[in-house]
């Protein structure tokens, strides 16, 4: 059995004292594919000496933060196309819209994100959706940017049915974490009518920690609680959601 964790921050300061104990904590428990997704320039360097120390494990991706897009936004994007000329990247992400924090930045995170799907679809990756408070705004330049050189990840999935449906119209698959596995998450309620195609697995570590853990640092190795719900979802046994989602990323990532 093999899982893959399609959303996992794993070079975050949240692991320095225990970085190397939490991912053997996870290659344990057979998930051994990490797919790290980028902040900002600041946490380039991280990301890289976790590659270089992981290669056969983790698989990097390259983008700005929605939450980050900040006045150097513009710098920040010089950054990640230089970085995009330089070297290979498994998605551009992870990108979007957030309007919990600041609703100020509307403005200049649409237009970060539109750069960078175009930026995607300039080297034909996939891209991982952040998407906070913001369906509305997000669903709106997916509109604009459909066809089939888009698709990816919505990440952290937590709209309702008709929002799935929707996301996944757009080629992407669904990114399901801890929120599954909260008595007021919801989308365990529906999730059974997304056929598993359509469904990745994820953590988003350090966050969003699953039942039990809930409210505690997250880390990868939960992702085994995440499979299990599902499994109880689905009612189809744990290694039958880690083969298809496994090869669901493999479809997305091309790795």
């Amino acid at each position: 059995m093999i899982l893959t964790d399609t959303h996992t921050h794993l070079y975050s300061e949240a692991f320095d004292e225990d970085r190397d104990v939490m991912i053997h904590r996870a290659l344990d428990k057979n998930i051994n594919r990490f797919f790290i997704p980028a902040i900002d320039s600041t946490y380039v360097p991280a990301m890289y000496r976790l590659e270089e120390k992981y290669p056969d494990q983790i698989f990097l991706m390259m983008g700005l933060h929605p939450t980050n897009v900040q006045e150097n936004y513009k710098d920040e994007l010089e950054f990640i196309e230089n970085e995009f000329k330089k070297r290979s990247f498994y998605a551009v992400g992870e990108i979007g819209i957030d309007l919990y924090w600041d609703k100020s930045t509307l403005a200049i995170q649409q237009e970060a994100f539109r750069y960078q799907i175009k930026l995607a679809k300039k080297y034909k990756l996939p891209i991982a959706i952040h998407c906070r408070a913001a369906f509305d705004e997000v669903f709106e330049i997916l509109e604009e940017e459909k066809g089939n050189d888009l698709f990816g990840v919505f990440h952290c999935f937590t709209g309702d049915l008709e929002q799935a449906k929707r996301a996944i119209s757009y080629n992407l698959k669904l990114g399901i974490g801890g929120v599954v596995t909260f008595k007021n998450g919801k989308i365990d309620q529906f999730l059974n009518q997304i056929p598993l195609e359509h469904i990745v697995l994820e953590t988003d570590a350090p966050y969003l920690a699953p039942t039990p853990f809930r409210g505690k640092r997250n880390e990868s190795a939960y992702l085994i609680n995440i499979a299990e719900k599902l499994a109880d979802i689905y009612a189809k046994p744990i290694e039958e959601i880690a083969k298809i989602t496994t090869e669901n990323s493999k479809y997305i990532f091309g790795v």
